[in-house]
């Protein structure tokens, strides 16, 4: 076996609690006993805290508290954990309180050197996000349990704009992170239908004794991307061709909407094939935040549409 294999399965002996000699590992692992004294050295000099008893009753044993230990994580392995852990806080995670004991082992039982390092690397990463509802991580913990059981969840809810609380009983499917928002996906009771509903939306949640089998090959990423693309029933398709300065094509082509229909992208142009009435229903209010940095092409009729809403719009704050 590899010398990292080895290793790993010396620890894992060590960690059983008992204690065990040079000779039963060599043995063991069928390698030779010297090369079993020097595995134990290297694993102690990474700051596995190995005890070592002389004589006839000896041998080696794990201190007590490293049974908990996390293992062999090394210095970048260290950091991405951790930044990991800065970008689940941010956006919310539900399991933050345990997520922090994984943090703080992982700093109790780290050597000197490899904290001095992760230190350096992890105070170099900030995140910004939005502040989330305190009462959202309980429903997500919540959700999380529903779906490990299999269980339907009530929830009163309202709609976007919407004061009116709505009952509904839910079967979660997953749990989804977009944009800056929680979303559960499941099969809603009411409409007998697959729905998503916004984490913050939720004013509460109560698991039922309810049990519900999850549809196989479902796919909640593929659900929620269909829904938010709009539904348009004219199948007629058009180029739409943008020019622009590389950095704001960057960012066109990279928007959740836009990007699915990219067809072919050059430094200072883009071509999308969507559906003519997307182009003249949603388009239009996609460029427009993008003012003189980007220019369209074609089709003609886009220009004429963009100048239709930017007069409405002028006259909207003139009255």
């Amino acid at each position: 076996m590899p010398k990292m294999d080895n290793m790993l399965a010396i620890l894992w002996m060590l960690r059983s609690g008992e204690k065990i000699t040079a000779q039963q590992i060599s043995e063991k692992l069928e390698m030779n006993i010297r090369t079993v004294y020097r595995y134990i050295d290297t694993i102690s000099i990474s700051g596995v805290p190995i005890i070592s008893e002389p004589g006839h009753n000896g041998g080696y044993s794990l201190m007590n508290n490293f049974i908990e230990a996390p293992l062999f994580f090394e210095t970048e392995e260290q950091t991405s954990l951790f930044h990991a852990a800065v970008f689940a806080e941010e956006a919310g995670y539900y399991g933050g309180e345990a997520l922090n004991r994984a943090i703080s082992k992982l700093s109790k039982y780290s050597n000197q050197e490899q904290e001095t390092k992760r230190n350096q690397q992890v105070t170099s990463l900030e995140v910004i996000s939005r502040l989330s509802s305190p009462s959202m991580a309980t429903f997500l913990k919540d959700l999380e349990q529903a779906l490990a059981g299999g269980y339907s969840v009530n929830i009163l809810y309202h709609k976007s704009g919407g004061r009116q609380l709505h009952d509904r009983l839910v079967d979660p499917y997953r749990i989804i992170y977009w944009n800056n928002k929680w979303y559960m996906i499941g099969f809603c009771h009411l409409r007998n239908d697959i729905r998503s509903f916004r984490v913050d939306r939720i004013e509460s949640l109560n698991l039922t004794e309810n049990k519900f089998n999850r549809p196989e090959n479902f796919s909640a990423r593929d659900f929620f991307i269909k829904n938010l693309l709009p539904a348009i029933e004219d199948r007629e398709e058009m180029s739409l061709v943008i020019n622009g300065d590389k950095s704001v094509l960057d960012d066109i082509c990279q928007h959740w909407f836009l990007g699915h229909y990219l067809e072919e992208r050059t430094i200072n142009q883009a071509v999308f094939l969507l559906e003519k009435e997307m182009i003249h229903t949603y388009v239009p209010y996609l460029l427009l935040p993008y003012n003189k940095s980007l220019k369209v092409i074609e089709p003609a009729s886009l220009k004429e549409r963009m100048i239709e809403v930017l007069s409405e719009l002028i006259r909207f704050y003139q009255e």
